[in-house]
């Protein structure tokens, strides 16, 4: 499957985006004061369940980035 310039930026584009949004959200879940996160110092599971998400979209935002690098990268040697 061949993919376009413009598909390809805009999912290289999402997986940067990801990452940079998951991993300011991981900063402020470390450091919530609010008691959310942590219960005398110990995480709660809003912690785990929110740790999670952040896991599952790093890789999701690391394939689909990937995906468009490499169609970025099959344009360049085709044109």
């Amino acid at each position: 499957m061949k993919l376009s310039r413009p598909v390809s930026w805009f999912l290289l584009a999402f997986g940067v985006w990801s990452w940079v949004i998951w991993v300011t959200f991981v900063k402020n879940l470390v450091k919530d004061s609010s008691g959310l996160a942590f219960d005398d110092g110990h995480p709660t599971a809003y912690f785990w369940v929110h740790l999670t998400l952040a896991v599952v979209s790093f890789v999701l935002g690391t394939v689909i980035g990937g995906i468009g690098l490499r169609g970025l990268r099959a344009l360049r040697r085709t044109s």
